[in-house]
């Protein structure tokens, strides 16, 4: 989230619609990456050997990267004085970070037997290169996000209604991102676009996921140069605290004062008033409720449902690759669902009666389906130990289609709930900000920050916890998940009864 450093003193015209679009679509780029790293990398790492109660550990770098990266970003570039503007030197150097992470990613497996990796069992340079690309990736991302945002800021001015529309756009190519990455993450023979991505190393699981990262880089590049070419900054100069003439955006600001952000965030928690404290709370809850799914989602669906496994015969592998396949799946069936319900949010408020009851039914939602894991889970286990699970000539069934249907359901459900997450949360802060007292020193971008902690703290608690919690009670996913249920049951019944319901004429414009 970004800090804010200087305050806008002069309304300035918003840019027209078009230009607004080009740059709100680099989110389908971004969230193409993103989509491929909760399909596919966390099978892809035991894969490589990494024991599945430390493959939490790898995510750590996300919310790491999220709690520092996207402040420093947004502090430095509100005070960027680089000819080509104050945003898009860092939308283009994140966009090419992204470019040589995902580079180190996919080819981790061949450079680790360059270096000697073993063909079989822990392949320690693989990981080496896997984890050195994705710390890169997930830095990227962060780098690209907040600047993409302050940009769609400063194209929109002071009109509010066009800022709301630009965030709904920013929403809606995050969803046609999602589709794109779990639609190709689904499809299993995408490699034979690109044949070379198969080598002795890399078998073709691994040959897909090269396959989708090469279309991800090409997809994020091109709408990135398309808006960066398109859309023009006038250079900002800090001594006359305004942007340079022979531009397109006009930023008139006072002149910044240079507070650390850490000082500023910390301050704007000192003085955080009650209503932002519950929706701290609600949000935190929330995401511990989350993450656990958004982590091993995939790998419950190869493992706990198809019965396969990333470490055993070729057999049990190709059965585990055929359900990470189908929660790929699952993940573009939930990304349609999320678009959809996106745009409802208001209506669906109203027909609830109240923002608080919706969040608080749709935590309800959550902890439903995330008890629903254990179930299906249950059904596909009896399945294995008293049906015929194996061919005449030795493969492994499928579980039966109800089984597939039931986990596939808990997939497109979960759609719900994750666009309220999404969304609700950010304009509600918002809201706040806008209408508290002794709070009102705090701008838009510290307020986000600081609701940002209440996101990535509990990705950090998760990311070091599960794989042992799990590993405790006997190893798979299903203790994370029922943690979950337990989190989003209690987050719900603080929505309902303790968040309060913001001004009825905010309402009707925060939810983008």
């Amino acid at each position: 989230m970004e800090v804010e450093s200087a305050r806008v003193t002069k309304a300035e015209p918003a840019s027209p619609l078009r230009k607004i679009i080009s740059v709100a679509s680099i989110a389908a780029g971004i969230q193409f990456g993103w989509a491929l790293q909760l399909s596919l990398l966390t099978p892809y790492v035991q894969l490589l050997g990494i024991p599945h109660k430390w493959t939490s550990l790898i995510w750590l770098c996300g919310p790491v990267s999220g709690m520092i990266v996207q402040p420093i970003v947004g502090y430095y570039s509100d005070n960027c004085t680089s000819r080509f503007g104050r945003r898009k030197p860092f939308i283009a150097a994140g966009a090419v970070l992204v470019a040589i992470a995902v580079f180190l990613i996919g080819y981790a497996a061949d450079f680790g037997h360059l270096m000697g990796d073993p063909k079989e069992g822990i392949k320690t340079r693989a990981i080496a290169f896997f984890v050195l690309g994705f710390w890169i990736l997930d830095v990227a991302n962060n780098t690209l996000q907040g600047p993409c945002r302050a940009l769609l800021a400063d194209l929109t001015g002071s009109d509010h209604k066009k800022t709301r529309t630009a965030n709904a756009f920013f929403s809606f190519f995050m969803a046609v991102g999602n589709v794109l990455g779990y639609a190709a993450g689904s499809y299993t023979n995408l490699f034979h676009m690109l044949p070379f991505t198969e080598t002795k190393s890399c078998d073709v699981y691994c040959a897909n996921l090269k396959t989708c990262f090469f279309i991800s880089i090409a997809l994020l590049l091109v709408v990135t140069i398309i808006a960066l070419n398109y859309v023009k900054e006038k250079p900002w100069s800090p001594e006359q605290g305004k942007t340079v003439d022979g531009g397109e955006i006009t930023d008139t600001n006072d002149k910044p004062t240079k507070t650390p952000f850490f000082l500023e965030i910390f301050t704007a928690l000192k003085n955080l008033e009650r209503p932002m404290w519950i929706l701290l709370m609600v949000t935190a809850l929330n995401w511990l409720a989350w993450f656990p799914f958004l982590l091993f989602d995939t790998d419950w669906m190869g493992k706990e449902v198809y019965g396969g496994t990333s470490g055993g015969t070729a057999e049990q592998l190709r059965v585990y690759d055929n359900g990470v396949r189908a929660g790929a799946l699952g993940l573009m069936l939930n990304a349609v669902v999320l678009g959809i319900t996106s745009l409802a949010i208001e209506t669906l408020a109203r027909w609830i009666g109240g923002v608080q009851k919706l969040w608080g039914l749709v935590n309800f939602v959550l902890a439903i389906c995330l008890v629903m894991t254990v179930l299906v889970t249950k059904l596909a286990e009896a399945h294995r130990r008293n049906d015929v699970i194996m061919t005449t000539d030795g493969h492994l069934l499928p579980p039966p289609s109800g089984i597939k249907a039931g986990a596939l359901a808990i997939f497109t459900i979960l759609g719900i709930p994750q666009a309220i997450t999404f969304s609700l949360p950010f304009a509600l802060a918002s809201i706040f900000c806008k209408t508290s007292g002794s709070n009102s020193s705090a701008g838009q971008g510290l307020s986000l920050g600081v609701l940002n902690l209440a996101i990535v703290v509990p990705q950090m608690v998760v990311s070091l916890s599960a794989g042992p919690f799990d590993a405790l009670f006997g190893g798979g996913n299903l203790p994370a998940f029922v943690f979950g249920a337990v989190a989003a049951a209690v987050s719900g019944a603080v929505a309902i009864t303790m968040l309060p319901s913001p001004p009825p004429a905010a309402v009707a414009g925060g939810f983008h």
